[in-house]
């Protein structure tokens, strides 16, 4: 493990006391030590980016040269956007991202279209075989990479075999195209190629799955299974700054710390987008005042600013567009180490947690309470789900329950999170008061680089604790309870194991009857609530202010490419 810098605060045995809020933060007294790990150095990814636009927006935007405002492109012919960017490349890869990737510049075999049903894209139509293992993509005939070449079967087993390479490292291989026969053994190098997909010929995609599937389609919305251009990627260094990819849009320009530009791909097999321009400006800074000052023409709202323009009195309440996120926020426990290998630890960390009173404080009250994976919305969500209630004095008796023995027989814990220096976010600044309250139990954060956070995460170089959450790649509950609970899912990053889950997990996954499939994965639901393997926090909501000439917007649960389906009017 590397060499940490330790940062403790002032008399941590003093028990914290929560106070409110205040405009720096969620106010306490002293008792959480904090240590900054550096390293040699994503559905969270979106977060991390955020955190590092506000770091680089108090660092730059001050000292902003008037060249980097100017723009040769016409804005009233452009969608203008905020950004950031992060140092981390695997980012920028769609083999390697932990985030939804880049979908103006690459697509796949389906995507989604704004009402979230599946739809054909670069494959124009497909068959499935009798025993639905069999699936026969038939790929578009004007589907060109930008600069031109025609998109072959070819194309799609070099992405995908590239993917699965394990010299590629993806962390979401598996998870997406594991279905396919021979992704396993490729990725774990016992094969050189995935016996799983056969190129007919240049405009035939032949993919065999272990098993029949329903939620198989799904999964290709994803960016690991987009195609990439061989030439391109193996040219090497930063390729992915000058991409030929497939989508509605060329990425033209790319100025660090001040822009990146897309022009509208005239050749696209879709249909020319009517936006010619999107243009993201990057770290410019607060994206409510230039919203308000007419630099861009979209922004999100936080929970800070929302009841501002929730209120009907408010110049811009008309432009404000609400929305429930497919989001689950949560704590990771990892079940491999001490003190979390302990079933009765886990649900009394969990029960010592207050979620109203951190929605409330921390949140004002801008977020919907969780108990469960599965976000409001999402084919499986029950309100008739039993959580793990909010009892101190119940959390306090498991403790003394394990085989621990109580608050003093826990080893030192630490919480690892994405931050700098010695800071403590609100959000775990809050978790610790109320473990330090209701249990007695004083944790150490210990900060990561944030660009590289996710890598180390699933590297397993982290605390016993750790920041984590997931939004929906596609509406199915496959996605929350098998691809973060199954025992060896890539995405299980703290180690949970329970063979009856796993077992239910697999019956679900070749279920065809809807009815009995949802009711497999609602049991499956409990199983997880009831072994604690994380505390369940929140369900996002979202707010974004739209300028009103932008049209044909729609506020997405899940990622897609939204700029295609938009025109400008009057702008």
């Amino acid at each position: 493990m590397n060499k940490k810098n330790i940062f403790v605060l002032p008399a941590p045995e003093v028990q914290a006391q929560v106070s409110g809020w205040s405009s720096r933060g969620w106010v306490i007294q002293p008792c959480i030590e904090t240590r900054t790990r550096r390293t040699g150095l994503h559905k969270v990814f979106v977060s991390l980016l955020a955190i590092a636009l506000l770091l680089s927006i108090l660092t730059t935007a001050s000292t902003r040269p008037a060249s980097a405002w100017q723009s040769d492109i016409p804005l009233n012919q452009a969608l203008v956007l905020e950004g950031g960017e992060t140092t981390n490349p695997r980012e920028y890869d769609p083999a390697t991202t932990h985030g939804s990737g880049d979908k103006l510049v690459y697509s796949g075999l389906v995507s989604f279209d704004p009402n979230l049903n599946l739809i054909p894209d670069l494959a124009e139509t497909w068959e499935v075989s009798g025993d639905g293992t069999v699936y026969t993509f038939h790929l578009r005939q004007n589907a060109k990479f930008h600069d031109g070449r025609a998109v072959t079967a070819q194309d799609f087993i070099y992405s995908w075999e590239r993917a699965a390479d394990p010299a590629t490292a993806s962390d979401t291989a598996l998870t997406y195209l594991g279905d396919i026969v021979g992704v396993a053994e490729m990725a774990s190098g016992q094969a050189d190629f995935i016996t799983g997909l056969k190129a007919i010929d240049d405009h035939i995609l032949q993919v065999t799955i272990d098993a029949p599937k329903p939620y198989f389609l799904l999964k290709l919305t994803y960016p690991t299974a987009f195609v990439v251009d061989k030439n391109n990627v193996e040219r090497g260094g930063e390729w992915f700054r000058q991409p030929n990819g497939t989508g509605p849009y060329k990425l033209v320009e790319w100025t660090s710390h001040e822009r990146i530009v897309y022009e509208a791909n005239k050749d696209f097999y879709l249909g020319a987008p009517s936006i010619p321009y999107v243009v993201v400006q990057l770290y410019a800074g607060d994206g409510v005042r230039l919203y308000e000052t007419g630099e861009i023409d979209i922004t999100g709202v936080g929970s800070y600013n929302a009841e501002r323009f929730l209120d009907p009195t408010e110049p811009l309440h008309s432009e404000l567009l609400q929305g429930v996120n497919l989001c689950t926020g949560y704590v990771v426990f990892d079940t491999t180490q001490p003190p979390f290998d302990d079933v009765n630890v886990r649900k009394a960390f969990s029960m010592a947690f207050d979620r109203q009173k951190y929605i409330d404080v921390v949140l004002r009250g801008r977020a919907l309470s969780a108990v469960g994976p599965y976000p409001p919305g999402l084919p499986g969500f029950s309100y008739d789900l039993q959580g793990l209630p909010y009892d101190p004095e119940q959390a306090r008796e498991l403790l003394k329950q394990s085989k621990y023995g109580g608050a003093e027989g826990l080893p030192p814990i630490v919480y690892t999170d994405a931050g700098i220096g010695s800071y403590v976010s609100p959000d775990v600044a809050a978790m610790a008061e109320m473990w330090q309250q209701n249990l007695g139990v004083t944790i150490t954060v210990e900060n990561l680089e944030y660009n590289f956070f996710l890598d180390q995460i699933y590297s397993g170089n982290h605390g016993q604790i750790f920041g984590g959450g997931w939004c929906a790649d596609y509406p199915d509950p496959e996605n929350f309870a098998d691809v973060l609970f199954h025992t060896g899912s890539q995405q299980n990053s703290g180690g949970y194991s329970n063979p009856q889950l796993d077992a239910l997990l697999e019956q679900a996954r070749v279920e065809q009857d809807v009815t009995k499939r949802i009711a497999l994965y609602q049991q499956a639901e409990q199983l997880i609530v009831n072994d604690a393997p994380v505390l369940f926090t929140t369900h996002s909501l979202s707010y974004q202010l739209v300028k009103p000439y932008v049209k044909g917007y729609v506020p997405t649960p899940i990622d897609i490419s939204i700029e295609r389906y938009m025109w400008l009017d009057g702008k």
